[in-house]
């Protein structure tokens, strides 16, 4: 029992993933101060009833920029480039207060839905300017009582071919991103559009997070060019791949080398399950591929993955609420996961993506922040097999939101 009369706040029997029994969690000045079976002391007490605490969830891969845009573009094929040039034409118009409106929209689900932590990806091109970028960047500052937010800057539409995109990349990057990404397939000289974003993130100490191999055709890939600049430039763990999707179509030699190639290189993997499912296999007449690459797998061989939420109410992505939790639910079911792997499939969205963005300061650990969300079940596995309410957020030790459980009104008579 520790004695200690300077907690701000004390949680009551909370129940980390980390801990076999309950514990109290004391919080000083917005951090992680003590977690012991019991503290005794007088303080604000939030009593969590044994119930599972996370340090929230973590998005490494959503667009705020160019999300709930369905009101404006009607039904398209659903075709990847469809999506870009449906988004394309329309981003022309894009302000600085309708990125902002949108985004938030996003972003407050987000937050109600338990996650703490996220890395947006925001386009910078000669079409959209930085438009989005001020837009994100003011979303960043405004929400920060209740989330840490990534801006990775990235030209959706190519590089070497779209002149001035370089130029605004660099002014973005000057002016504040936190990560730097790119869409080799987009551009008409893939290799060099890669040395170029790897040179501007050595030339600013960014890590790099890319959209990557994204359709079913195995015949070419871009991996071998990503995993070769990533070790000869010695940026292994700081390097990201999202959707990845030419990895699900593999057989398993060849996927059994990539993966190899993938861990030699220290490249991270995020899988998109929503838009990955929507636009692969399109073409198919029956018995259609998934198209989802089986991040769980990878991760139980050494590589760090992530699983994400990539775009909400789009052409890319027509559905979408931005709950992490019921998207890893999403991908188990897809991904036939078995019940042995639900943890793992937890950890696809709180863990592995904290690592994946290399934040040393998550956690339910002492010195950490007290960022805590609280989820209406007492065993991590249930928290992918029955998607319990998410009952209560914390940022910095403040809370950010709350959600009353259901009350059942059954009849009197």
């Amino acid at each position: 029992m520790t004695v200690q009369t300077a907690f701000d706040l004390i949680f009551r029997n909370a129940k980390p993933r980390s801990f076999p029994a309950p514990v109290d969690i004391g919080v000083k000045d917005g951090r992680i101060a003590a977690i012991e079976p019991w503290l005794a002391c007088e303080a604000v007490e939030v009593d969590v009833g044994g119930r599972l605490a996370l340090p929230g969830f973590v998005d490494t891969h959503i667009h705020l920029d160019k999300a709930c845009l369905l009101e404006r573009c009607g039904h398209i094929r659903g075709t990847l480039g469809d999506a870009i040039r449906a988004v394309s034409a329309m981003k022309r118009d894009f302000g600085v207060e309708d990125v902002y409106a949108r985004g938030a929209k996003v972003l407050e689900r987000a937050i109600v839905h338990g996650t703490t932590r996220m890395r947006t990806h925001v386009e910078i091109d000669p079409r959209i300017g930085l438009r989005s970028f001020e837009a994100v960047k003011a979303l960043k500052h405004d929400y920060a009582w209740a989330i840490d937010l990534s801006l990775c800057v990235f030209p959706q539409e190519g590089l070497t071919n779209d002149p001035g995109a370089e130029e605004l990349l660099v002014q973005a990057l000057r002016d504040g991103a936190d990560a730097i990404g790119g869409c080799p397939y987009t551009d008409t000289d893939p290799n060099a559009h890669l040395a170029r974003i790897f040179d501007l993130a050595q030339g600013f100490d960014l890590d790099v997070d890319l959209h990557l191999d994204f359709d079913l055709d195995t015949s070419w890939s871009h991996l071998d060019e990503v995993c070769r600049q990533t070790e000869q430039r010695k940026y292994g763990g700081r390097v990201a791949i999202g959707h990845a999707t030419k990895l699900s179509a593999l057989p398993p030699e060849r996927l059994k080398a990539a993966t190899a190639q993938l861990a030699k290189a220290g490249v991270a993997v995020t899988v998109l399950p929503a838009t990955d499912l929507y636009l692969m296999g399109r073409e198919a007449s029956h018995n259609a591929p998934r198209g989802l690459t089986l991040a769980h797998k990878l991760a139980g061989d050494g590589i760090i993955c992530s699983v994400a939420t990539n775009n909400v109410l789009n052409p890319f992505t027509p559905f979408g609420d931005a709950s992490l939790l019921r998207m890893a639910n999403f991908y188990a079911n897809v991904a036939h996961a078995a019940v042995g792997d639900f943890d793992i499939c937890l950890d696809l969205v709180t863990e592995l993506p904290a690592r994946l963005m290399n934040l040393k300061d998550y956690g339910i650990a002492v010195g950490k922040p007290a960022d805590l969300v609280v989820l209406d079940t007492q065993d991590s596995r249930f928290a992918i097999a029955e998607l319990p309410d998410i009952l209560m957020g914390f940022k910095n030790g403040r809370q950010t939101f709350e959600r009353k459980a259901a009350t059942l009104l059954k009849p009197r008579n």
